[in-house]
């Protein structure tokens, strides 16, 4: 039974990646607790395992004594000269007791502390591996749902997507095969609880340096994402070698690559940008696919005023302000549009219109009349956006 047990643990190790000697010395904490239990619990119990043969030795350890009031726990100086003339009393001597049938106790705990050290060493070794896929994508398929939760099978352990991350609009199947974005890996006293999202802007930054070399290679640099999963995401992108065009690199030829991202993503849109320390290139680059003719920006309140062509505003603003909103978000700046003829009606009404001062209770009124009539430009705060 010695010499199969220890193959019986080298095999685990190869097949599971169990360290034999952690099952080793679990086994030998579990055969103590089984010999105090069946021959005698106040005993101060060691086992040993040998390394080589498997063989099991039990001990115990006794205090050397010069007259023995407890014969459990104490030898005296006479029987302990048997075992090395070199003891003293006070020393501690260790007695072999180990029963002729521990044997077949042995093997009965050998299976139990196996089968527990197995089920914790997976735990962790689980715990381990997506712990480091932190911030990365993973690839499984859908198995169950719990409530509004998406339970995902990835293969070892199951993933769950929380309603909060997953995208609106996008259809959940079973047996469907889905890229989730790992957000968060936690302990459990079962198996470790890996949640995903397929809404998180990591997603899209993962998917972008799977997809593009010179991003994975450093030459193209992420600086920032601003997204609104389903709908549409905006990336800023710089080069750090002047020959290589970030934005031409990211799309790809007859825009491959970041097709085969928008397919991942269902269809979402994609606009890449090109980043700039130049806050009036940068904002202008942020409102695409709109056209920019102008910005004048207030660095003191974080303030852009940006003028688009006339039959441009609507796509500068974007669906229910989308795009003007992603804008704010990626640049962290406030944004006022106006088209041209908005800008243009402005200046002559301050040029050929002198504002009288008002009375004081007219001011109130004023004001608000002004605000009500005057609708028709966008104002969007980045902290709104967010």
């Amino acid at each position: 039974m010695s010499a199969e047990l220890l193959l019986a643990l080298e095999q685990l190790e190869k097949e599971r990646g169990i360290n034999k000697e952690t099952l080793i010395e679990a086994l030998e904490q579990a055969l103590i607790s089984a010999y105090k239990r069946n021959f005698g619990s106040a005993q101060n119990v060691e086992v040993n395992i040998d390394r080589v043969t498997g063989e099991i030795r039990v001990y115990v350890l006794k205090t050397i004594v010069d007259e023995v009031a407890d014969p459990a726990t104490e030898i005296s100086i006479e029987q302990a000269k048997r075992f090395g003339a070199d003891f003293e009393v006070g020393d501690i001597v260790e007695v072999e007791v180990t029963p002729r049938k521990f044997g077949r106790i042995a093997a009965q705990t050998a299976k139990q502390v196996v089968m527990q050290r197995i089920r914790e060493a997976e735990r962790g070794i689980i715990y381990d591996e997506f712990s480091n896929k932190e911030e990365d994508i993973v690839s499984g398929v859908i198995s169950r749902f719990d409530r509004k939760n998406v339970i995902i099978d990835l293969g070892r352990v199951e993933a769950i997507m929380p309603p909060s991350e997953q995208t609106p609009g996008e259809k959940y199947n079973v047996h469907d095969r889905i890229k989730v974005y790992v957000i968060n890996v936690k302990k459990t006293n079962k198996s470790p609880q890996v949640f995903v999202s397929r809404t998180h802007p990591g997603l899209v930054k993962r998917l972008l340096e799977l997809e593009v070399p010179e991003i994975a290679d450093g030459t193209v640099e992420i600086k920032t994402i601003a997204r609104e999963a389903g709908s549409r995401t905006k990336i800023a992108i710089a080069s750090r070698n002047e020959d290589v065009d970030p934005v031409g690199a990211c799309v790809g030829q007859r825009g491959s690559r970041i097709r085969a991202i928008v397919d991942e993503l269902r269809g979402e849109m994609i606009d890449v940008i090109k980043w700039s320390p130049n806050p009036e290139e940068y904002i202008a680059a942020s409102l695409s696919p709109a056209k920019v003719l102008q910005v004048d920006i207030d660095e003191e309140n974080k303030v852009a005023r940006v003028v688009v062509p006339d039959f441009q505003l609507s796509l500068a603003i974007g669906k229910e302000g989308q795009n003007a909103r992603l804008a704010a978000k990626l640049t962290g700046w406030k944004i006022d549009i106006k088209s041209e003829s908005q800008l243009k009606n402005q200046l002559e009404a301050q040029l050929f219109h002198p504002v009288a001062v008002p009375q004081d209770d007219e001011i109130q009124e004023e004001g608000l009349q002004e605000a009500t009539e005057n609708n028709s430009d966008y104002d969007v705060n980045q902290d709104e956006a967010e």
